[in-house]
């Protein structure tokens, strides 16, 4: 008796469902984000007042009133007293705001005499909220005085400069680089290639540096979210950059509360946060003529980074001006005209599409078998394609689908191939294993099959040729009970 020969292969005629389907993009907003923190990190977060002012901005209306009741409040209030404060009507709006200070350590639960359960709130953010709201403490970094700016820049600047320095990340991720005209052709940054790497929005594979499916995902939202999406990965890699989390979001935060068009001093800032300042600046988030100039002026997309409710409007591109109303047309001989002259916009229809011509404000493609499973592989999937198209489907086609009382606005025939291009792709799932082959009797192999399979790990088996296919995981396990089974002699 001998040991079988193991060797690992992928395994894929009949591979159970052993891989994970691909990760939709997770978008977390400012509390959410917060809650992945623990403890520790959010009390060094809520050291800075800019942090804390933050976060009470953002909580839930009745989670702000309890704060600001208990705020000059020198002992712990308790829990019942809380809940009176509520009609019992909104008991359930209550209870989340109470969740929601609990998880975000705003708020701790401590004990009073008698028993009683109270709440305190957490000193670090009781001190610093009273000092973001009343005043005090250190100045912040960015409060210099300054003379006036021989040279000041306007708010439309601003914010033509924000949008072409945004636009670059995006023309990058769709592949048209520094290809466009005008502000527009100015070169990405490492730094925001190293971001879009870390948040898998882009991958590198054979062919270079290609948008993944989460890069997809994350091009169909608006603006804000792009940025604050963007920014939270640029915060997961600020350790590795020798940045302190808590300084960087607090500066993020001081922007968010600055006033567009205004510009503000960067003398007595740390050599790191002047680092951050630049990083700031590649992404459009402040504008600086010359790095070693000591003003710069936030634009819009800082001041509107993590504000539900922006106090200032939002930038308008061309490109979702006309996203709005909707301007793809989609026949059933699986053509797509779209009615644009933006280079991302064309980029994108290009993820999809063989694109046939193009004139001043339109664009004519095909979808093609060839086309659109370039784009599968590139982790887009075939319900992300459809969904697109009919996101920002002509009025037209609109009218057509109310008119013929259709749920989708694309012919159903053009809808049913992409799916059957999908399908015909995926007949086949892979999973690294290793193989065991090579066994001296039927009883060995039968042995070990069994054994394989009551532990959950094998792939695939074939009786005849005496071969069996188990997963790299379980592979350790299998080969300690093939040693303790063959030293026992097969008993």
């Amino acid at each position: 008796m001998s040991d079988p020969k193991s060797s690992r292969h992928g395994s894929g005629s009949q591979a159970f469902a052993l891989i994970p389907k691909p990760c939709n993009l997770q978008c977390k907003d400012f509390q959410e984000y917060l809650r992945t923190r623990n403890a520790d990190t959010l009390e060094k977060l809520y050291n800075y007042p800019t942090i804390c002012l933050a976060v009470y901005r953002e909580l839930p209306e009745i989670a702000r009133q309890f704060v600001i009741r208990i705020l000059f409040v020198e002992q712990p209030v308790p829990q019942a007293v809380v809940t009176s404060w509520g009609s019992q009507h909104y008991a359930k709006e209550q209870a989340g705001a109470t969740s929601c200070l609990s998880e975000l350590n705003v708020w701790r639960v401590t004990a009073i005499p008698g028993g009683l359960s109270a709440w305190e709130l957490c000193p670090t953010f009781k001190k610093n909220l009273k000092i973001a709201l009343l005043g005090g403490g250190r100045p912040w970094s960015m409060s210099h005085t300054m003379e006036k700016d021989s040279k000041p820049r306007d708010i439309a600047f601003l914010d033509q400069y924000a949008m072409s320095r945004w636009r670059c990340v995006l023309y990058y991720m769709v592949g048209t680089g520094g290809t466009n005209k005008g502000q527009d052709n100015e070169v990405i940054s490492p730094d925001a290639v190293i971001i879009l790497l870390h948040a898998n929005l882009m991958k590198r594979d054979e062919a270079g540096i290609t948008i993944t499916r989460q890069g997809f995902q994350f091009l169909l939202l608006d603006t804000q979210s792009q940025v604050w999406h963007f920014m939270l990965q640029y915060l997961d890699t600020c350790e590795e950059r020798g940045l302190s989390l808590p300084e960087c979001l607090s500066m993020l935060f001081q922007l968010s509360f600055s006033t567009l068009g205004r510009d503000y001093s960067s003398e007595g800032m740390s050599p790191k946060m002047l680092t951050f300042l630049q990083h700031l600046r590649e992404f459009g988030l402040v504008f600086q003529r010359k790095r070693k100039e000591g003003r710069f002026y936030p634009t819009r997309l800082a001041l509107n980074i993590t504000n539900k409710v922006a106090t200032a409007p939002t930038i308008v591109a061309d490109e979702e001006k006309v996203q709005e109303g909707g301007y793809i047309i989609v026949e059933t001989n699986y053509r797509v005209y779209a009615y644009t002259d933006s280079p991302l916009q064309v980029a994108v229809l290009g993820l999809f599409t063989e694109l046939l011509y193009r004139f001043p404000n339109l664009v004519v493609g095909v979808l093609t078998r060839d086309s659109v499973r370039q784009a599968l592989r590139g982790g887009i999937t075939a319900d992300q394609i459809t969904s697109y198209l009919e996101q920002y489907a002509h009025p037209s086609m609109k009218f057509t689908e109310s008119a013929i009382k259709s749920k989708s606005p694309l012919p159903p025939s053009v809808v049913d191939q992409i799916k059957l291009w999908e399908l015909e792709r995926n007949r086949f799932t892979y999973t690294e294993g290793v193989v065991y082959n090579q066994f001296l009797s039927q009883a060995d192999f039968v042995t070990l099959r069994d054994y394989a399979q009551s532990i959950g790990v094998l792939v695939w088996q074939n009786e005849r040729t005496r071969t069996m296919v188990v997963t790299k995981n379980g592979h350790d396990d299998v080969k300690k009970y093939w040693k303790r089974y063959s030293k026992s002699g097969g008993q």
